[in-house]
């Protein structure tokens, strides 16, 4: 029992994209440390092709980058990678794997993932949106902040494809509308806060 409960105590940060996601990834990792104590997830919607960022994101940052497995435990200075063609949820602090729910149209990953956190992580959710097509991830930014979590949005003028951020906003749960850089300042600040210790 303690031990799921220690696999629960640290944040978790989504980090939902598509097009143009690639640019916000790797300019928000190389801005993030690698020990701060909370957990990455990358939950970029594709609609066919299998995701090749496990290969690429390595190459900017020290955390280990793993392709998320179904049963894989959630651990903190890790990045995960959603693979495609899967919904993911979350429960008793492993990442679980389901086939895709809306296999046709635009996915909604990123909103079935947030949605499952809100439901199944004890801890501080933080839930991001940055560039991509449609609105995927807006319709659960207000179940994030119910439960005590925090949204934020890609500024519009830094998204190759500023759709998914604007949906995000649109919603009115959106706390903060900032460039991968300064996201990757505020995680820090949140991974501090949550940690106890002083923000450098």
């Amino acid at each position: 029992m303690d031990a799921n409960l220690a696999k629960k105590n640290f944040p978790v940060v989504c980090v939902g994209g598509s097009a143009g996601g690639l640019d916000a990834y790797i300019r928000l990792l190389q801005n993030l440390p690698a020990d701060m104590g909370v957990a990455i997830v990358i939950v970029n919607h594709v609609r066919t092709q299998a995701t090749l960022l496990h290969q690429i994101l390595p190459n900017y940052t020290k955390m280990p980058v793993e392709l998320i497995t179904e049963k894989l435990v959630i651990v903190p200075n890790h990045v995960f990678i959603i693979p495609g063609q899967r919904d993911l949820h979350v429960l008793d602090g492993e990442f679980l794997l389901k086939p895709i729910s809306k296999p046709r149209g635009w996915p909604d990953v990123i909103t079935v993932f947030l949605g499952s956190l809100a439901e199944h992580w004890a801890a501080k959710i933080v839930a991001i949106i940055v560039s991509g097509y449609d609105g995927d991830g807006a319709e659960a930014l207000c179940r994030i902040k119910a439960v005590g979590g925090i949204t934020i949005a890609q500024t519009l003028d830094t998204a190759a494809q500023p759709d998914m951020p604007e949906s995000a906003i649109a919603t009115g749960c959106i706390d903060f509308v900032l460039s991968p850089e300064k996201i990757a300042q505020k995680i820090v600040q949140i991974a501090c806060s949550e940690s106890g210790l002083p923000d450098a």
